[in-house]
């Protein structure tokens, strides 16, 4: 049996996904689901290719075959290794899939690493987490997470909201486990994963105790409930009229928690807020996990610049200076986040957990410029192309119906059929102007958290004092 036959295997275990108002009996064969399903089981089955397979899986101590985003970079080169599989892995979904790939299967890496840093903290979390780790990488299990709260009073804290339970909050502990209730948002991907890390996302106050928890489920946890949201899938059934949507819709849900219980052996951290946030904010931890977000950005600018480039040749508009400017602007994109994640790979450093990490600022910066290139990226698609993604017909199939032979004339390129051209219009409207192209837009703009946050973090921890000194030379 494949890795893919496996994971679909896995999917039929009773999870309780939600959608339209009631939980769907089998997601493998729901429309909201099945696509993404199918595609996320092909990219498993690379590892199965004998073309791929030692690009994208390793020997662990166990003897078992797991995939590189659980490889410890102990050699330099192991940081290139991970890199390539990466880029292999998201280019299989012109990187619109982001958390399918090693993010989060990354960041749990990283707490494996890092795992001595709250050992005075919280002296269970060493084992616990490694625990976890090899479990989920020797099952070759995928892994999302929930961080945040339900967005209800952003004034106010968890516990000043009338309702103590609004986020996940512990009830009471038993011998067995934590007794859990409330909601966290949003695992992505998250019915069509095997596990959620549950965690807060910002640092909790003092007075946010019993919120301060970090934990892991499957998703087929007894007492868990996923709310998805829309699905923009399910009335896909003319796949060829919708690329991406009817493969790639990676599903957002938000988790409800029914008075779950949480085993102790999953309950990593608990009423510990300075614990968690000193383990979610390891440098090394940032520096693994933000590695597979670059990467996959890469891969997703070289199909936006893709698309754009041919919009523009299929109605011969490149030699037009103006236009030339606007697809220079999608290549600069391409090269600067290139160029600062290679720059990272060979500044990386030997952290003090004693492994090589990709050097920080480079891919912090890629992710912040990401914040504001992809939705550049999107208007400059629409500048491209004008009104000439609305100018199509409903389906393909119309272009080989009964006014097929006028049709062929009429949507016709310059260079190009009538079919191929609508096809890369439609592929164009799935990124801009589609539900799934409006989710995508937001989630680049806000995957990592408030931009202004971000950008203004970057600011504060920059290293400015080599900078200080020379203007001090000067001045002198």
């Amino acid at each position: 049996m494949t890795a893919g036959s496996r994971y679909i295997q896995r999917l039929n275990d009773g999870r309780r996904v939600w959608l339209n108002g009631n939980i769907v009996p089998d997601i493998r064969s729901s429309p909201a689901f099945r696509g993404t399903i199918e595609s996320v089981a092909a990219i498993m089955d690379l590892q199965d290719d004998p073309s791929v397979e030692q690009q994208l899986t390793f020997i662990a101590e166990t003897g078992s075959r797991a995939n590189l985003a659980f490889l410890i970079p102990e050699q330099k080169e192991d940081l290139f290794r991970r890199s390539h599989s990466f880029k292999l892995w998201s280019d299989a979904t012109f990187g619109v899939m982001s958390r399918v790939g090693g993010f989060y299967r990354s960041q749990l890496t990283g707490w494996h690493i890092a795992r001595g840093l709250i050992r005075d903290e919280q002296p269970q979390f060493a084992q616990k987490i490694s625990d976890y780790f090899a479990y989920v990488r020797d099952n070759d299990l995928l892994l999302t997470a929930a961080g945040h709260d339900p967005q209800i009073d952003r004034t106010k804290l968890a516990s000043e909201l009338g309702d103590l339970y609004t986020a996940v909050r512990i009830v009471r502990e038993t011998e067995d486990g934590i007794i859990v209730r409330g909601a966290k948002m949003i695992a992505t991907g998250g019915p069509y994963m095997d596990e959620i890390m549950v965690s807060p996302h910002s640092k909790k106050t003092g007075e946010e105790q019993q919120y301060a928890v970090m934990f892991a489920i499957p998703v087929n946890q007894e007492g868990v409930h996923l709310i998805c949201r829309e699905s923009f899938a399910s009335e896909r059934d003319e796949w060829e009229d919708h690329p991406l949507s009817a493969h790639y819709d990676e599903m957002d849900a938000v988790l409800v928690f029914e008075d779950a219980l949480i085993p102790w052996e999953r309950v990593f951290i608990k009423e510990d807020p300075e614990a968690i946030w000193k383990i979610r904010s390891d440098r090394t931890v940032s520096s693994l996990s933000l590695h597979e977000n670059i990467v996959r950005l890469v891969s997703k600018l070289e199909f936006t610049a893709t698309v754009g480039n041919e919009l523009a040749e299929s109605i011969g508009i490149t030699r037009f200076a103006h236009v030339q400017d606007k697809l220079a602007e999608l290549f600069f994109q391409l090269e600067s986040i290139r160029s600062l994640l290679l720059s990272a790979e060979h500044h990386a450093i030997y952290s003090p957990h004693g492994v090589w990490e990709p050097a920080f600022q480079p891919i912090l910066t890629a992710k912040n410029l990401g914040n504001r290139y992809y939705p550049r990226a999107l208007e400059i698609l629409q500048q491209l192309s004008g009104a000439g993604m609305l100018q199509v017909p409903s389906t393909i199939a119309e272009l080989r119906g009964p006014l097929g032979t006028q049709l062929q004339t009429y949507y016709r390129g310059a260079d190009r059929g009538a079919e191929e051209r609508v096809r890369l219009l439609k592929l164009a409207w799935e990124l801009v102007g589609s539900q799934l192209g409006a989710r995508h837009e937001l989630y680049e703009r806000f995957y990592a958290g408030d931009p202004v946050r971000t950008y203004a973090g970057q600011y504060t921890e920059y290293d400015k004092q080599a900078l200080l000194d020379k203007a001090l030379r000067i001045s002198v």
